[in-house]
């Protein structure tokens, strides 16, 4: 059961102060008793006055430092009842039960609450007042029980009993109708119940709204939502709904306007988490602005959101890489390294290190990516430590590299790999040659006499 808590002490402290203090009696005269027909008219007998008075006192002394006798309270009108209730008017028995019923919800006995409203009810002339007041409380207790149905029946009866409107039984058929998950007739009667606070002049919260923000939600009705969530920036400026509107924006595939006011949420130093600093940090990425959102998720770090794993020290040197500041890639690249059980991050290293002509730092780490294994591309790796063995002049082991990628890659592998070899031995060729025409031309100077005695 979805209830909601927090919720229903506001409820239910409206019928509370209600009722523990019971309709001014209308006392007979003491020298005569009332005639007959007086005793359906809305007044108390002397006897029962009396034992209301002493009733009332146990249960709110008039003394504030007397001590309250709830047991005592509970014994007199059981007694009272037991006595009189056959002889007693409708309206003496309309005021015992409400103090039977303040009494079960001072112990928050709602059960037996429920039971002596659901008795009031059954009085054949009940003031019309003491009739609506107890069907607007009997739907606030179902509520407090969880029983949705009751609670909406009674305050649909309270409604049609009444020409005036009342904020609580607004608020409450929209929570049972929200419980019940019948979400439309839960935003309407949402509505009315912020309209009618607003004609009140009762001030409403940050809570009000994001009830009905929630139903909007629920309803994915985001439109709705985007101008609510608007107005709830205007009014209160809360870090979640700067949150919650780029949530919305993306719900709407407005995806300029979701990385834009996710940034401003940003500026506002609202973002209080990693998926949204990485969220935020890839989506300019995507947006070819990767250094900004390189900044992004350093800050990020700095201010501990992002937590250093390996997952975070990849996307941030991606983010450098792309933005093609490779030297400020080094850093997250190193750590990745550090923090990957498999070879993929030292094949990472390994081309921020060929593109930096750092060859041997490059060709280490491709060996330490293949020895790790593990790797996405194992063809490709062993062609970028053959493009870097070259770069060493290291042409044997480049030569057997590519054979390798050929043999680990796919038929497009096989041919880059083919194509690479054929580079290779021209190189290879290429270098042999100018070698061959050096030691010439060192044989060659050689060969004259010394001009130095």
């Amino acid at each position: 059961m979805k209830r909601i808590y927090g919720l229903f002490p506001a409820l239910l402290s409206g019928f509370v102060l209600m009722l523990v203090q019971p309709a001014a009696p209308v006392l007979a005269g003491e020298e005569q008793r009332a005639p007959p027909e007086a005793r359906t008219a809305g007044t108390l007998g002397p006897q029962v006055m009396r034992a209301i008075s002493e009733i009332q006192e146990m249960m709110t002394p008039e003394d504030p430092e007397d001590p309250v006798d709830l047991p005592g309270a509970k014994e007199a009108l059981d007694e009272l009842r037991e006595r009189r209730w056959d002889r007693m008017n409708d309206f003496e028995k309309s005021t015992l039960l409400n103090f039977y019923i303040s009494y079960y919800l001072a112990e928050e006995d709602f059960t037996n609450a429920l039971r002596t409203f659901e008795e009031m009810l059954t009085i054949e002339e009940l003031r019309e007042d003491t009739r609506r007041r107890t069907l607007r409380s009997l739907g606030q207790l179902y509520a407090a029980e969880e029983n949705w149905t009751k609670s909406i029946e009674n305050y649909e009866a309270w409604r049609e009993m009444t020409l005036e409107e009342d904020e609580i039984v607004f608020k409450g058929l929209s929570y049972a109708h929200y419980q019940l998950d019948e979400m439309v007739p839960a935003r309407d009667y949402w509505l009315d119940y912020m309209n009618l606070a607003l004609v009140n002049g009762t001030e409403l919260g940050r809570d009000d709204y994001t009830y009905l923000n929630g139903v909007y939600f629920t309803l994915e009705t985001f439109e709705e939502a985007l101008e609510l969530t608007k107005t709830m920036i205007m009014k209160f400026d809360d870090p979640t709904d700067w949150q919650n509107l780029s949530a919305i924006y993306a719900s709407l595939d407005l995806e300029d306007e979701r990385v834009q006011s996710l940034n401003l949420t940003y500026l506002r130093g609202f973002l209080d988490d990693d998926t949204r600093f990485l969220n935020l940090g890839q989506s300019l990425a995507g947006m070819e602005i990767p250094l900004s959102g390189r900044n992004i998720l350093d800050d990020g770090f700095a201010q501990g959101f992002i937590i250093d794993d390996l997952e975070n020290n990849t996307t941030l040197a991606q983010m450098s890489m792309l933005g093609a500041e490779y030297d400020e890639a080094l850093e997250p690249a190193l750590r990745a390294a550090e923090l990957d059980d498999t070879g993929n991050s030292h094949d990472t290293l390994g081309y921020l290190y060929y593109v930096l002509n750092r060859y041997e730092d490059a060709a280490e780490a491709f060996r330490t990516a293949l020895d790790r294994g593990g790797l996405d591309d194992r063809a490709d790796t062993l062609l970028f430590l053959a493009r870097s063995l070259v770069e060493l002049d290291e042409f044997e082991e480049a030569l057997e590299a590519t054979s390798d990628s050929a043999e680990a890659g796919d038929e497009q592998a096989r041919t880059a790999a083919a194509n690479y070899r054929d580079f290779i031995e021209s190189v290879q060729e290429l270098h042999n040659v100018l070698a061959t025409r050096r030691a010439d031309a060192i044989d060659f100077y050689e060969s004259y006499p010394s001009l130095i005695d």
